[in-house]
């Protein structure tokens, strides 16, 4: 039997911090690319308090091969309170840095980038 080296094997991230992670992001209704892209690593960042945020909602108007986000022609409207909840988040999780990417917004004319300008 090949044993694998222990850089290979990850703990099982603990339940409590995991879980104050994602009720914050419950609660303030936010997505994560954790999350809608299935990331593997997942229980490895919330356990740290972290996430990658993803604003403009769950679900990108391009179709793209290699990623796990849903996709949709017309997604929901942008919401305008999405920044401050984001900005909640942060405050809340303790966060001194922050990654925020989004979903492609086609549908809009300035492709989104309005969401990202109302980000504090």
């Amino acid at each position: 039997m090949t044993v694998k080296p222990d850089w290979l094997r990850v703990k099982a991230p603990q339940r409590e911090r995991v879980g104050a992670v994602k009720d914050i992001l419950r609660d303030l209704s936010l997505n994560t690319v954790c999350e809608e892209a299935s990331c593997p690593n997942i229980g490895e960042c919330f356990n740290n308090g972290t996430a990658t945020f993803l604003i403009m909602g769950p679900a990108c108007t391009r179709a793209c091969p290699y990623c796990d986000i849903d996709f949709e022609k017309k997604p929901v409207a942008l919401d305008p309170t999405e920044p401050d909840r984001l900005a909640e988040a942060v405050g809340r999780l303790g966060l001194n840095h922050v990654v925020i990417t989004s979903v492609n917004r086609d549908d809009l004319a300035d492709g989104g980038a309005s969401q990202f300008c109302a980000l504090h």
